[in-house]
């Protein structure tokens, strides 16, 4: 099972500015690499942000049979919203308040970009035709919690009448119902020309850029079993660590649900194909669409997948019996992205277990198919929030709360009403601290706001209302109610006034990814009381947010104490735990998580940073380059690279011909040659030392002889190697069950070897024992699990041959061509050292290149010589490198070219040796 490790403190974000300059110069860098970029991003996603009001006639209405209503909002719609009503009346669209940080973010990115939003209509509603002026569903009648909450004091003693000043009349409408039908071919036109017009209203309302709307018209049954059946039923539960509870029940083959999902995301897929551009960039949002990837795929390229919601472990993802369709289906982007780090390494560790894919340093290796995979939290629109928090109404609402509650401490709480977040455990929690607290009875109240679930429980509803009168009816009073429960939609000067005047913020959510309200609260508290956020340790945020109170929600004592801790803070602590807050929240906004889910895709297509296929080694151009260099690094691998792979490695012995090509090579001054194998040092000492002028790398750069050295030098003295016992024992094991199978033990790493053994079963074994080693022993040791060829490695994290590579382009800084060659996936840490040196984005002609110290390099020194190396500025440019990988010319590779065999390698050699 995955083992539990907490999330790496994010690093401090880049600025917005820095994100959209690195876009700007990979979008530059494709482009003049022939890759064709169309300026558009096409996002696909379940709902459009909008709602579509059908006008018909009354008596149409009452002739439609059943009609439902629908769901409750989060929040009453403003009318301060961007609309539009067709010129004969038959439609109405006016803009959702549902997911405003996603829409922000997407929003952001219309200044440089055109986009395209592919999404479902969502529920048509039905309004009968009337003469009066039709109004959004904004104008359902809801009480407001202050009404509430004043009404126990009133002196009437009445409910107010529906033209009271306190209560908004009622608008002259008849309810709004479901339309269950479909839409003919003219309806369809219709829609799509009523969104176009809104699309012209929300740019000017907003005064943003354009984001053009593109409707999926889903049959009523499809869209019914995609969303309330396999998404809501199957895939939300499960991602929420929600297995069914029912074991007994049986469930159709195929389940319809899953035929309802997969046709969905296909007639997505099929939109998407409709209007799609060579050079147009996808992202695919949230578990609604997993299959998309893939299918859009088979046709097009660029294509970017970010999960909103959790990714659990591999022990509970492999619950789902479409798991592998599932998996499948994502692995069909260039990137997967999540909202946390933890979120990628369960997705990593899935890929492993379910489907028995490799991982790679980046990603997941999907037969040849490298998908990258990454994380990014979403933040908030924070523009939006500190308008809405700095309204005219919020003032009033926060001043009628400090009085209704003078003297009293205001613990505050907005979920959905499901089993996730954690409402129920909240109510047991802070009943707990009334009965350990006993001095804050009477002093404190939870207001405690809920809305509908995305799957309606009758049975937690009634939990929840029993436990609510539990508490009032143990620890209220006549004049007092300890907890206040409001099952409703909330106006906005509502919610910011109560989260602006609250004295603590307390979220018990059991499993969510990102939770607006404790950036909200954040954010309103700014302007007030500077208040405390206690918050389970289950959030996507919580690595974001360290100065919070972080507490198990299923540990009802430690909330109890954490409660108390907050209401006792003083002043001091609250102002310093706030700005740590404040800061993360205005680090990670909507904006840049828009920008650098772009940024990652960019990374991640046209082989900028990712594997590739290449041509063949172009041996007129390298000539001409090697004879134009004033010096050279030319670097190989050994095993696979100058000479043959082979069943027992101690006759992998380099032949006389490869022997006088390297030699000759070290001979010229211009030259600096190295071989950087994985081979002990022993070997390469008995078959190269004999050569002059020649450098080596041992143990994929654990140990390192410079040219005209006596002895190798241990770059793994200062790093920490007590690890290797360990993974010793995991090896033994393995070894004890595969025939054939054999341990290495080298120096500074062990490999475990099965070439001698039964090819399937090896590689069944290998899996086995390389999910073992990252779930368990690689997050929390210092170490680096490699795959190679026949064989499973571990070494220390930071020395490989990357850092070799690092080290002798530090060294030699006035290089002007590097050659590097080699065959296995050891290898490509040089192929990706020599990429990543360069900004992303590549190279300006006058923009110098400027080379921190490397690890290999600052690893055998003393802290005080550390700090007297300097930078130095590289010659080297892109066109100059000559990464070659031996291989077939299908291997994905981080190389740019390629020859098939050690043999070519060898040819190439002795050509340059022809020109001397």
């Amino acid at each position: 099972m995955d083992s539990m490790h907490p999330d790496p403190a994010p690093a401090p974000p880049p600025s917005l500015e820095d994100i959209k300059a690195q876009v700007s110069r990979l979008e530059a860098a494709h482009k003049q690499k022939g890759l064709p970029l169309s300026g558009r991003i096409i996002h696909v996603m379940h709902h459009l942000p909008v709602e579509i009001v059908r006008i018909v006639p009354a008596e149409s209405l009452e002739a439609g049979g059943m009609l439902s209503p629908p769901m409750t909002p989060e929040f009453k719609p403003e009318d301060v919203e961007a609309k539009v009503e067709s010129a004969d009346a038959k439609w109405r669209i006016h803009a959702r308040t549902a997911h405003p940080a996603l829409v922000s973010g997407i929003k952001s990115l219309s200044d440089t970009h055109d986009q395209i939003l592919v999404a479902w209509t969502g529920e048509v509603l039905l309004q009968p035709d009337t003469n009066a002026s039709p109004q959004p569903t904004s104008q359902a009648t809801f009480p407001s919690i202050a009404q509430n909450l004043l009404a126990p004091f009133s002196n009437q003693h009445e409910t107010p009448s529906p033209t009271s000043p306190s209560m908004p009349a009622p608008p002259n409408e008849s309810p709004l119902m479901v339309f269950g039908g479909e839409f003919n071919d003219q309806e369809k036109k219709d829609v799509e020309k009523e969104l176009e017009r809104f699309t012209e209203v929300e740019q000017k309302f907003e005064e943003g850029g354009r984001l053009k709307y593109l409707p999926v018209f889903l049959p009523p049954d499809v869209s019914k079993g995609h969303y309330e059946g396999f998404c809501k039923k199957t895939l939300w539960p499960l991602f929420h660590y929600l297995l069914w509870l029912d074991s007994t029940a049986t469930v159709p083959s195929p389940d319809p649900s899953w035929l309802a999902y997969h046709k969905t995301n296909q007639m997505f897929a099929q939109r998407v194909a409709e209007v799609y551009r060579p050079g147009d960039l996808i992202i695919c949002h949230d578990y609604h669409l997993l299959l998309a990837p893939k299918m859009i795929r088979e046709a097009l390229v660029m294509i970017g997948m970010f999960m909103h919601t959790p990714w659990p472990s591999s022990e509970i993802f492999r619950c789902l019996p479409t798991r592998r369709e599932i998996l499948d289906g994502m692995l069909g982007a260039n990137l997967v992205s999540f909202q946390t780090y933890s979120y990628s390494r369960h997705f990593v560790s899935t890929c492993i277990r379910v489907c028995g894919y490799e991982s790679t340093p980046g990603g997941v290796d999907a037969n040849g198919q490298v998908t990258a995979v990454g994380y990014c939290p979403i933040g908030l629109d924070v523009k939006r929030v500190i308008h809405d928090r700095e309204l005219p109404g919020v003032i009033p609402k926060m001043e009628a709360l400090r009085q209704l509650y003078k003297d009293k401490k205001i613990i505050v709480g907005r979920e959905k009403l499901d089993v996730a977040k954690g409402v129920y455990n909240k109510l047991q929690a802070f009943e707990k601290f009334l009965q350990v607290y006993p001095e804050w009875r009477g002093k404190v109240v939870l207001i405690q706001v809920t809305t509908p679930a995305l799957s309606e429980s009758p049975k937690l509803e009634r939990m929840t209302a029993e436990l609510v009168s539990h508490i009032n009816g143990t620890y209220g009073s006549l004049d007092f109610t300890p907890v206040h429960h409001y099952h409703q939609a909330l106006e906005k000067d509502e919610y910011f006034g109560l989260l602006s005047v609250a004295d603590l913020a307390l979220i018990t959510s059991l499993r969510d990814g990102m939770n607006t309200t404790s950036m909200e609260f954040i954010l309103c508290q700014d302007k007030t009381n500077k208040s405390p956020l206690v918050l389970s340790e289950f959030m996507g945020t919580v690595a974001s947010f360290q100065s919070a109170l972080q507490i198990n929600p299923h540990d009802l004592l430690g909330v109890a104490h954490a409660i108390n801790k907050g209401l006792n803070m003083p002043q001091s602590e609250k102002d310093d735990r706030h700005e740590n807050l404040l800061n993360s929240v205005l680090g990670h906004t909507s904006y840049t998580w828009a920008a650098t889910i772009l940024k990652q895709l960019l990374e991640n297509v046209g082989g900028e940073h990712t594997a590739h296929q290449t041509p063949a080694l172009d041996v007129n151009k390298f000539s001409a380059a090697y004879k134009g260099a004033k010096k050279r690094l030319m670097l190989f691998d050994y095993d696979g690279t100058l000479t043959p792979i082979v069943k027992v490695p101690s006759h992998a012995v380099p032949t006389e011909r490869t022997l006088t090509a390297i030699s000759t090579l070290a001979q010229d001054p211009k030259n600096v040659v190295y071989l950087i194998s994985g081979r002990d040092g022993d070997f390469l000492e008995e078959h190269w030392g004999h050569v002059e002028n020649l450098g080596m790398s041992a143990e994929h750069g654990s140990f390192v002889k410079q040219p005209g050295d006596e002895e190798f030098t241990n770059m793994t003295e200062a790093l920490d190697m007590s690890w290797m016992s360990e993974v010793e024992e995991i090896f033994k094991y393995y070894t004890e069950r595969t025939t054939g199978a054999t341990i290495e033990v080298k120096k500074a790493s062990i490999t475990w070897h099965y070439r001698n053994s039964d090819p399937d079963f090896g590689e069944f074994q290998c899996k086995q024992c390389l999910d073992l080693l990252e779930s368990s022993l690689a997050p929390r040791r210092p170490i680096e699990v490699l795959v190679g060829k026949k064989n499973l490695e571990v070494r220390p994290l930071a020395v490989n041959k990357g850092e070799i590579v690092k080290r002798l382009m530090y060294e030699n800084p006035d290089a002007d061509l590097i050659f590097c060659a080699g065959d296995d996936k050891t290898d490509e840490d040089m192929f990706r050292s020599l990429r990543t040196v360069f900004p992303p984005g590549g190279v300006h002609t006058s923009d110098p290149i400027i080379m921190k110290p490397p690890v290999a390099v600052t690893s055998t020194l003393d802290p005080e010589e550390v700090a007297e190396l300097k930078d130095v500025e590289l010659h080297i440019r892109p066109d100059e490198i000559f990464a070659t990988t031996v291989g077939p010319p299908a291997k994905k590779t981080l190389a740019g070219w390629h020859v098939t065999c050690p043999e070519e390698v060898v040819e190439a050699l002795e050509t340059l040796l022809e020109m001397q």
